[in-house]
């Protein structure tokens, strides 16, 4: 994937996250729940887009790319998915204790 791919995705995983700050404290743990198995949990997303205080449709279009580029990922790229919301997770709680 070219460098500004890679960044445009992580922008997009970055304002997921952010978005399910009404409905989760932990939106890390939330996109963890999404990612954790070799496919991106479409029941679980469709349970937190229904939690926010109104519906939005950019949201949920936007939850589905990631869906679908999660799923065609390759189990390695998965992993460092993974570890890069992980890595996003301790920069904001850094962030909130410091």
């Amino acid at each position: 994937m070219a460098g500004g791919a890679a960044a445009d995705r992580a922008t997009a995983w970055l304002a997921c996250a952010e978005a399910l700050r009404p409905v989760t404290r932990e939106p890390a743990t939330e996109l963890l729940t999404l990612v954790w198995g070799p496919r991106f949990d479409r029941d679980h997303a469709l349970a937190l887009l229904a939690r926010l205080p109104r519906r939005d449709g950019a949201l949920a279009g936007a939850m589905q790319a990631l869906a679908e580029h999660f799923d065609s990922l390759a189990p390695l790229d998965q992993q460092a998915l993974r570890r890069h919301i992980l890595r996003m997770h301790d920069n904001a709680a850094c962030r909130e204790s410091c």
